[in-house]
């Protein structure tokens, strides 16, 4: 598992790229499937993921939609058309730093 330091630079990133690939996720939906992805090396807290989520609904990244299952409301989250537009660019810089950090740490990518 990797440190909770390592992800919280990451996390909006890593939200926004598994909700464009996968569309419209309520909150535990994507921590399984952050969790599917790392191999069960990235796990999401709720107290780590909802306030992620909520910032970005803020900032006009993300929109909900809530259903009721039962007696139970569910909240899904999906991309605004800004949102979509800033995973492209927020993967291309990540990825950019990796490799810059791969240089920093001198070690080589698989």
């Amino acid at each position: 598992m990797h440190s909770p330091e390592l992800l919280k630079g990451t996390l909006q990133t890593i939200v926004l790229k598994v909700l464009k690939d996968h569309g419209r996720m309520y909150g535990y939906e994507i921590t399984q499937r952050v969790k599917e992805l790392s191999d069960d090396r990235i796990f999401l807290t709720e107290g780590a993921l909802y306030p992620t989520l909520h910032k970005l609904e803020a900032e006009g990244m993300l929109k909900t939609e809530t259903v009721n299952i039962g007696k139970r409301v569910r909240k899904y989250y999906v991309l605004t058309p800004e949102g979509k537009s800033l995973v492209k660019e927020r993967v291309a810089e990540f990825a950019d730093f990796i490799k810059t950090m791969a240089n920093v740490l001198q070690v080589q990518l698989g």
